[in-house]
């Protein structure tokens, strides 16, 4: 189930349904679209944007005040994020992306933190029980994706506080 989720005041207002034409204006609303599709993603935990699939998703279209941002507009709002290093596409036409709301090194940091505080240092844990397991239901890594968890991951093996073992476990040290 979606966490419940608040939309910020412009999502009601329907010029940001509409690139702006000025340019200072422009860039607040980009960074705005940018600032609520990373708390959007975040709230309900999701990772994966297919950007033609998504102009029909609540995020982009809001059918209270039947508007919609065009594709164009997605577009360079992702570019934004990409930018940022919150966005790596998957294809090279730019259709399918990963949206990233926190960056591989601050996942790592929590799950570590997270194994620091439960007892699991030396002790090797498995993909399944970080992302799945009764121990983590609370944790706001439970239910990350696979190739999300194994980018935190390496950056903890290459400050040497962790040792990814194979594809299906990891030791904190």
């Amino acid at each position: 189930m979606a966490a419940v989720f608040e939309w910020p005041w412009q999502y009601n207002f329907p010029p940001f349904f509409t690139v702006q034409p000025n340019a200072e204006t422009r860039k607040k609303q980009i960074e705005a679209w940018c600032n609520l599709i990373l708390e959007y993603y975040r709230k309900n935990k999701l990772f994966n944007l297919d950007v033609k699939e998504s102009q029909n998703d609540p995020i982009f279209y809001n059918k209270k005040i039947d508007r919609k941002l065009n594709l164009d507009a997605i577009q360079a709002i992702l570019e934004e994020l990409q930018k940022k290093g919150n966005v790596e596409w998957t294809d090279k036409r730019k259709e399918q992306c990963l949206v990233m709301w926190r960056s591989p090194e601050e996942w790592g940091k929590i799950m570590y933190q997270w194994a620091q505080s439960n007892a699991m240092m030396n002790t090797v844990c498995t993909f399944y029980e970080l992302t799945q397991g009764d121990d983590t239901v609370n944790q706001e890594f439970y239910g990350i994706e696979d190739w999300l968890l194994i980018r935190a991951l390496k950056t903890l093996e290459e400050q040497r506080k962790a040792e990814v073992i194979g594809d299906e476990g990891v030791k904190f040290f």
